[in-house]
C-alpha cells in the first residue's frame, strides 16, 4: 500500500508489538502496513508492560528516546475517536487519554508529549491523512523499579528476568521493526544479546 492511500483516512501509527500483533484490532483496519512511512518520534524500551509479562516495551519518550521512523495503517473508522477506542482496546489502555488522536478536520489534538503531537500533525498535514491516532503510554521503568531509566539499568533488569517473561521480552525486542533504533537496542546489539 502506498503512502498515497492516507488521503482523507485515519492512519493508525505504529512502532513496536501492533506492528506484528494486530490482536483484536485486526478487523478494525485495513490493508498492509506503511512500513516507516508514519512520523517520526522519539522512542526508548522505557516502558514496562504488564501485557507483555513485564517486558520492556517501546514506547514515546523524549528524555531517554532517540528519533525513529514510524509506521501506519488504514483504521476502517471515519470518527477519530472511534478509531482510538479500537486502538485502546487493543493496547488494554485504562483510559482514552492513554490514546494519543489527532483530527484535521476538527483540530482535535491528544497527546502526552506535545511535541509528538505536533510532530503527527504535522505528518498528517503532509500525507493528507483525515488524523491519526497512536498507542501513548507513559515510559514507567522508574514508577515500576523506583530508579530512573538509564540503558545499563534496563539491560541488567532484562538479564534479571526470568522464564516466561524473559522470553517474552527478548522476542519484543527481536520483533520490534528495525526503524525503532533506540539507545538500549543498540546496546544490546553490542553486547551481542539484541
Amino acid at each position: 500500500m502506498r503512502v498515497e492511500a492516507l488521503a482523507g483516512r485515519i492512519a493508525v501509527i505504529g512502532w513496536g508489538s501492533l506492528i506484528w500483533d494486530l490482536d483484536d484490532l485486526a478487523p478494525k483496519v485495513e490493508g498492509d502496513w506503511m512500513m516507516g512511512a508514519g512520523p517520526v518520534l522519539p522512542f526508548e524500551f522505557s516502558r514496562i508492560s504488564p501485557k507483555r509479562k513485564m517486558g520492556l516495551v517501546l514506547c514515546i519518550d523524549p528524555v531517554h528516546g532517540a528519533p525513529c521512523r514510524t509506521s501506519a495503517i488504514l483504521s476502517r473508522k471515519g470518527d477519530i475517536h472511534e478509531a482510538a477506542e479500537d486502538l485502546r482496546l487493543r493496547e488494554r489502555a485504562p483510559a482514552a487519554e492513554k490514546i494519543g488522536a489527532f483530527c484535521a478536520r476538527s483540530g482535535f489534538l491528544r497527546a502526552r508529549v506535545p511535541e509528538a503531537g505536533e510532530a503527527v500533525r504535522d505528518w498528517a498535514a503532509r500525507t493528507g491523512a483525515a488524523g491519526a491516532v497512536w498507542t501513548d503510554l507513559d515510559a514507567n521503568f522508574e514508577a515500576v523499579r523506583g530508579e530512573p531509566f538509564s540503558v545499563e539499568r534496563a539491560l541488567a533488569y532484562l538479564a534479571g528476568l526470568t522464564g516466561e517473561s524473559r522470553a517474552e521480552a527478548e522476542r519484543y525486542v527481536r520483533e520490534a521493526p528495525a526503524l525503532t533504533d533506540t539507545p538500549f537496542r543498540r546496546a544490546l546489539a553490542e553486547a551481542g544479546t539484541g
